[in-house]
């Protein structure tokens, strides 16, 4: 947990894969959720306690619209790659994973597999399994682009729904695609 209050400007949107809140720290997006109103406000003020102790939220749509602007443009299909600054919070492990899924280009996916063995821990499977779930900026870390084995659609935290759309998108849903 980092001391001392800290701001934390948040904004929403509306997407084609419903509302999603987006939060910006001084250094970059930090997290982003699937919801929106009073029910995202109560999850953000989770997770922003576990790594932040004491903080106060901000809405700032002004500050958030690049992130807003990209995202859009990705959900048109006209972005691959995001320009964002990026400050994640999890543990060492959680952040090497999300370096690793950094290197997913568009349009692909790996297997949890292939993704512990890149990061030289081919026996973490479940443990990247696990940082994947607890990805804080889902989108822009593409957790998405990572399936089952048998190329099943397994462990979105926005929910295989979303997970679907965003393979879709990317024309990267796997042929043999079990959801």
């Amino acid at each position: 947990m980092v001391s001392g209050s800290r701001v934390l400007i948040w904004s929403e949107m509306d997407s084609p894969v419903g509302p999603i809140t987006l939060v910006m720290s001084g250094k970059g997006v930090c997290h982003l959720d699937y919801m929106s109103g009073e029910k995202a406000l109560l999850s953000l003020e989770r997770w922003a306690k576990e790594w932040f102790g004491s903080v106060r939220l901000e809405r700032n749509d002004t500050e958030l619209a690049k992130v807003i602007s990209q995202l859009n443009e990705y959900f048109a299909g006209k972005r691959q790659r995001f320009d964002l600054p990026i400050d994640l919070f999890g543990t060492s492990f959680q952040k090497l994973v999300w370096q690793q899924l950094l290197m997913i280009p568009y349009g692909e996916v790996r297997s949890y597999k292939e993704v512990a063995q890149a990061m030289g821990a081919p026996k973490a499977v479940r443990a990247v399994g696990g940082a994947n779930n607890r990805n804080p900026v889902s989108i822009l870390v593409p957790c998405h682009r990572v399936v089952g084995s048998n190329g099943s659609l397994v462990g979105y935290g926005g929910g295989l729904k979303i997970k679907e759309y965003l393979l879709r998108l990317e024309d990267a849903l796997p042929a043999q695609v079990q959801v």
